[in-house]
């Protein structure tokens, strides 16, 4: 028999017209990041997103509790806190977005809530995994009418063991997304990697050898959208996928990872019928 997330609300004195159900996810591929992982990285950051809403939203959000969720790096819709809510008036003076760099909401354009982390669930945090259902572009829903089902209650608060280097393929979007782990193993490699043109299907072959490996660079990729090599700069930026062709053993130099990249452009062909443009650059 399956658990429902109102019969928790319940069990912890709560009653399920009084709740909100919120469930935070960025579709954008453009440089910012995502509520994942201002949740994971910076969680006052993440406070100070969630806090502010549209004002066309101010309807949904008129309720004493919010049951907040988010879309993690795997699509899952994890719990992330109770808050209790109270309107607290508009935006009074412009303040940057804390998940865009560079851009602002101007005063009088959003609604801002108090919200305090409600304990009565502080357990499940992180832990608590439900079906959201085909209604994914109503991100706000009434507890009392979407009695969601609870489809996992880990054991602790944990991340999806890393694939390996070999396994590795994402797009360039979900790198920021990905879990904390993920990226500290990604940053501590070097070697050579391919990206794959989504539209075109043509590849380009470069290699990682500088600080913060295999996602330093790739991170260059997604916030200027070429990495500065020639062939990219000349053509309309594209969410690349990304994936390892071979790992540097720790005892290589500058110069064996610049071979190691020049045999995999051999192999791929990626001079001749792919985006590299010189012998080996990465």
């Amino acid at each position: 028999m399956s658990i429902r997330f109102n019969s928790i609300l319940e069990a912890h004195g709560l009653e399920p017209k009084d709740v909100r159900l919120v469930r935070h996810k960025d579709q954008r591929s453009s440089p910012g990041r995502s509520p994942y992982e201002l949740w994971r990285d910076e969680p006052d950051a993440f406070h100070a997103y969630q806090s502010s809403q549209r004002i066309s939203n101010r309807k949904k959000f008129s309720a004493p509790y919010w049951a907040v969720f988010l879309a993690d790096a795997f699509d899952d819709t994890m719990f992330v806190g109770l808050f209790a809510a109270s309107y607290r008036g508009l935006l009074e003076q412009d303040r940057p977005k804390p998940h865009v760099a560079g851009e602002v909401d101007l005063a009088g354009s959003c609604d801002i809530y108090n919200l305090e982390l409600d304990d009565r669930l502080q357990d499940m945090i992180g832990r608590l995994i439900i079906d959201w259902g085909s209604g994914e572009r109503a991100w706000v829903q009434y507890a009392d009418r979407q009695n969601k089902n609870v489809l996992e209650l880990r054991s602790m608060q944990s991340e999806p063991p890393f694939p390996g280097f070999i396994n590795f393929i994402e797009p360039l979007s979900r790198l920021g997304k990905l879990p904390r782990g993920w990226i500290e193993t990604l940053r501590s490699a070097r070697g050579v990697y391919v990206l794959t043109c989504p539209r075109t299907k043509e590849q380009y072959v470069g290699s990682a050898d500088g600080e913060g490996g295999f996602w330093g660079r790739w991170m260059e990729y997604f916030k200027t959208g070429h990495g500065g090599n020639i062939a990219l700069k000349s053509r309309d930026p594209s969410d690349y996928q990304v994936a390892i062709l071979e790992v540097a053993g720790t005892a290589a130099d500058h110069k064996d990872i610049l071979s190691m990249e020049g045999r995999w452009q051999r192999k791929l062909q990626s001079r001749e019928m792919g985006l590299n443009r010189n012998l080996a650059k990465s």
